[in-house]
């Protein structure tokens, strides 16, 4: 058996300890808002919800080279995101209300 050397031992452990610091993070890293994302999420459901009506518009006027396919897909896309953005405003409000009744 070989002795152990203590202060080796210490000088190892002060190594990796070093090793294992965590970094920081430059202040000029952008960090997401959640009222931004949500407000980015939004208007990008209205966008969708915009771009439908003015196909649907253009087709049944025949203003526009808008197939059928098209102005369904973009309908459907529409109606997709806006029933996203509705369960997210109610898993919102369903956690609001969680943390307004508990206890304090």
């Amino acid at each position: 058996m070989t002795p152990i050397n203590a202060d080796q031992l210490l000088n190892q452990i002060r190594s990796l300890g070093a090793e294992l610091q965590p970094t920081a993070i430059p202040e000029s890293t952008p960090t997401a808002n959640f009222g931004d994302m949500l407000k980015s999420s939004l208007d990008s459901v209205n966008e969708a919800q915009q771009t439908a009506g003015e196909l649907k518009s253009g087709f049944i006027s025949g203003s526009n080279d808008a197939s059928l396919v098209e102005v369904m897909v973009a309908a459907q896309k529409a109606d997709l995101s806006f029933r996203a953005v509705t369960e997210v405003r109610n898993k919102l409000i369903t956690a609001y209300q969680d943390i307004m009744n508990m206890p304090v």
